[in-house]
């Protein structure tokens, strides 16, 4: 009688990325019932918010906001990562995740710094410490600031970053570059596309919904721009520094 393995076939740097990633989320839903919130300790919060830590530029790539955020992440991660994972081997794949995670969120913070620059010119430091002190109590009960500039300053400072988006992304961009003609299936419209193609359209579509910025929008799109850039610097300098030797 063989036992099933549900895990079994995974490659281990894969493998243990989904079971972290799960665990930290059924950790956050556990310490919310006793008034704890992970995310303030574990999320990425704007350098110069109360709630900034260094470490946050790592752990946000292991945080999710709910459910369908984790599974759409471990989707994609468990479709595309194995394969990697299986041409390059676990060091060079979990390097590669590492980076392109990273890259991600220092670019969403770079971003968000050239947005927040010209507010914090024209605000006093009174208004500047009442965002920092009040902010996010004001977003956890569905408030915000009237005045425009405080409420897009409170936005920046005091709502977090979470997700392996980033490093998905950089995922999808090496999968791309590795097999750009392998045929992908998506879901809407149901239509098979290469995956060069598929990763250009996505990258584009990322690209101007950052830069659209629309209202009610909270998806950290130069993020997922973060990790194709920072993936794509990498794979150049593997290829640069593999021809050196050849």
């Amino acid at each position: 009688m063989n036992n099933y393995r549900p895990m079994q076939g995974i490659p281990p740097v894969v493998k243990n990325l989904l079971i972290i990633n799960t665990l930290l989320l059924f950790g956050m839903f556990a310490l919310e019932r006793m008034n704890i919130d992970l995310t303030n300790y574990l999320g990425l919060f704007f350098p110069g918010s109360k709630w900034f830590l260094p470490h946050q530029f790592v752990t946000s790539m292991f945080m999710h906001a709910n459910f369908s955020h984790l599974f759409f992440n471990m989707f994609a991660l468990f479709m595309f990562g194995r394969i990697l994972e299986t041409v390059w081997g676990g060091k060079r794949f979990l390097i590669y995740y590492m980076v392109t995670g990273v890259g991600a969120v220092l670019l969403h913070s770079l971003v968000n710094y050239i947005q927040a620059y010209p507010i914090l010119q024209n605000i006093s430091e009174q208004e500047l410490n009442l965002v920092i002190d009040q902010g996010k109590e004001a977003l956890m009960i569905g408030k915000n600031f009237v005045d425009p500039d405080l409420s897009k300053l409170n936005l920046i400072y005091n709502v977090p970053v979470v997700g392996a988006s980033g490093a998905v992304f950089g995922i999808l961009l090496a999968f791309g570059m590795l097999f750009p003609n392998t045929e992908l299936m998506l879901l809407f419209p149901p239509i098979p596309i290469k995956a060069k193609y598929f990763v250009i359209g996505y990258g584009v579509l990322e690209l101007y919904f950052g830069v659209a910025n629309f209202q009610g929008d909270n998806v950290a799109h130069f993020a997922h721009l973060g990790g194709m850039l920072f993936g794509f610097i990498l794979l150049k300098y593997w290829k640069a520094d593999r021809n050196k030797f050849y």
